[in-house]
């Protein structure tokens, strides 16, 4: 992976972790929430590791109770 990929996938993940600690939420919660992801999914994604599917995105904000938008709503350097 290139350094502004592997610098996207961290703040988004960072994003994502913030998303789901301000709403109160476990990671095993998010997974029960979706579905359709597995909790691996979700840690693998808040630490930077995991490149996904658009679908994977979509399961990700119902797992979180947010829209795809505001998981998108994050800022790059």
């Amino acid at each position: 992976m290139d350094v502004l990929k592997d610098e996207i996938l961290k703040k988004f993940g960072e994003h994502v972790k913030y998303l789901r600690t301000k709403s109160g939420l476990t990671q095993d919660e998010v997974v029960l929430n979706s579905s359709k992801i597995t909790k691996g999914t979700v840690s693998d994604i808040e630490n930077g590791k995991r490149n996904f599917a658009f679908t994977t995105l979509i399961d990700l904000a119902k797992g979180l109770n947010v829209s795809p938008k505001d998981l998108l709503n994050f800022k790059i350097d």
